[in-house]
């Protein structure tokens, strides 16, 4: 649990990346979503918990944080990328793995969830 800080503030830092993208708002949420899910879901199911509430979170803040029009896919991206990143970071690095997983694949897939919608804008 001492690591998880850090983690949270090693998400944040490379979120801002995606911000400077355009993005940020998606990026941010999924990223925050992801990152926080995965904890939550670490202490009540273990890894597939963790994995789980991580994507359902990484979606729900992509979501959110998502501009009107680009929520649907935003939200895919962000739970795919956090759900993903989890899985892939606790197989690397542990439980602190995970969480900076869960975070970075949460930024990642909202801001390409809602890049990816942008072109198809319906009028």
């Amino acid at each position: 649990m001492r690591l998880t800080l850090p983690a949270l503030v090693l998400g944040l830092l490379v979120t801002q990346g995606a911000m400077a993208a355009g993005q940020g708002t998606a990026a941010l949420g999924g990223g925050l979503g992801g990152a926080l899910g995965n904890v939550v879901g670490q202490k009540m199911g273990g890894s597939t918990g963790a994995a789980i509430g991580a994507g359902v979170a990484g979606a729900a803040g992509s979501a959110i944080a998502a501009p009107k029009g680009s929520r649907t896919k935003a939200a895919i991206g962000g739970g795919v990328g956090a759900a993903g990143g989890s899985v892939i970071g606790n197989s690397l690095g542990g439980k602190t793995g995970a969480t900076i997983g869960a975070g970075l694949g949460g930024a990642a897939g909202g801001a390409v969830g809602t890049n990816l919608s942008k072109g198809h804008k319906r009028h």
